[in-house]
């Protein structure tokens, strides 16, 4: 490939890192606030973020880009960047799914721990931050991993909006070649470098995470000296 069709592949890998970041900060909220409101002791805030989890987590991410940016638009007077579409299209619909993994992960929390911070008459604002997150954060790790490459790869699907991501640059590489086999090549290494290290990334997060956890404190024992000549040996 010419340096001109490099050069263009690397602005649609700097779109589709932008793109993956903020979606991902988005999806991230959306799993925290939401899985948390799962858990919450008031029936109408359950239901709510049940019926969206079902929702979104119920439709698909390519669907919803097309809501986004080509449906809500017209009947709100509107219109998103690409960008913007493709961040709140993916970080709400990627977010249900994580809003199950925070959900799993507060309810196996051993019970007593909850039961402890009641004892300790803890609000429950101050059992889920001091207690329950600390534990389940940890847990969150692997599958939230997992969730980020899924993520990674449903950055492809913008590409329907004509935004320059990888994917879409890809495209216009290969109309430019009229030769497939060598650009998606490429295209599948990029992918697979970009998803390798955001696993090396979490699983440093996670060994940080759980660093710690579970471990007993160490007890300071002082060193008793024993006077010369008292026999003992």
């Amino acid at each position: 490939m010419t340096s001109g069709l490099w050069e263009l592949v690397l602005q649609g890998v700097w779109v589709t890192v932008q793109l993956l970041f903020f979606s991902s900060l988005l999806a991230t909220a959306v799993s925290f606030v939401v899985g948390i409101a799962r858990s919450h002791r008031l029936w109408i805030v359950r239901f709510l973020a049940g019926f969206y989890t079902e929702v979104f987590r119920g439709t698909s991410a390519l669907v919803m880009i097309f809501w986004v940016f080509f449906v809500l638009p017209p009947a709100f007077g509107w219109q998103l960047v690409p960008m913007w579409a493709g961040t709140l299209a993916l970080g709400l619909t990627y977010g249900a799914y994580g809003s199950e993994i925070v959900r799993g992960s507060l309810a196996a929390v051993d019970p007593a721990q909850k039961e402890g911070g009641i004892a300790l008459s803890f609000t429950p604002w101050q059992r889920m931050k001091l207690i329950l997150l600390p534990q389940a954060v940890p847990e969150m790790i692997p599958p939230f991993s997992n969730l980020l490459i899924e993520l990674l790869k449903g950055t492809a699907l913008v590409s329907i909006m004509g935004m320059g991501d990888l994917a879409f640059s890809a495209n216009l590489v290969r109309l430019a070649l009229q030769e497939s086999a060598e650009i998606y090549t490429y295209v599948l290494l990029i992918y697979f470098v970009i998803a390798f290290l955001l696993t090396r990334v979490m699983r440093g997060l996670e060994k940080k995470l759980k660093a710690g956890v579970g471990k007993a404190p160490k007890k300071k024992t002082a060193a008793v000296r024993v006077p010369e000549g008292s026999g003992v040996s």
